[in-house]
């Protein structure tokens, strides 16, 4: 079976952000041998073990290119219109579908969870769940724009910041 990542790569795992592949070695699961990857999420003294086999399908991938770091920064900076579906949800029916989107592992989705949630807190008060959220995807957006754009990660959290509306 031919390995997607290599030691020594970022990778990025949804809900635990960009990591990097500490080793790909043989393991045993329910009897069956298989390789799969050592990962070390960055700022984080956790180690995942993940079976290269179905890495792709937990939506494991690689970092996101510098020029689509830059489609997101821009796309931070647009002043949407704001769905007014969101106030009329419960709080927990938009906790779920953020936490969801956050979860997909697509950047650009984390991007807009962190900017619907910047604009909606113009509107109303954030729960504490929301609040959480919102610095989430502040995290994992800051560190996945900063290994992209080879940066600083507290360079990249400015910048976002100073981009949304």
């Amino acid at each position: 079976m031919r390995e997607m990542f290599e030691k020594g790569a970022y990778v990025v795992y949804p809900g635990h952000g960009v990591g990097i592949i500490e080793d790909v070695k043989d393991i045993k699961v329910n009897g069956e041998d298989q390789k799969a990857y050592v990962l070390r999420p960055l700022k984080s003294k956790t180690t995942l073990i993940i079976p290269v086999k179905s890495a792709r399908a937990v939506g494991m991938r690689e970092v996101i290119k510098s020029s689509e770091a830059d489609q997101i920064l821009e796309l931070l900076s647009k002043e949407e219109e704001f769905n007014n579906n969101n106030l009329s949800q419960p709080w927990n029916q938009r906790f779920r579908q953020y936490t969801e989107r956050l979860n997909s592992g697509s950047a650009f989705e984390v991007a807009k969870v962190l900017n619907e949630l910047h604009l909606l807190r113009n509107y109303k008060k954030l729960s504490f769940g929301e609040k959480k959220l919102m610095e989430t995807a502040l995290r994992l957006l800051a560190q996945e724009l900063a290994v992209a754009k080879q940066a600083e990660e507290q360079e990249i959290r400015k910048e976002i910041q100073e981009r949304l509306p």
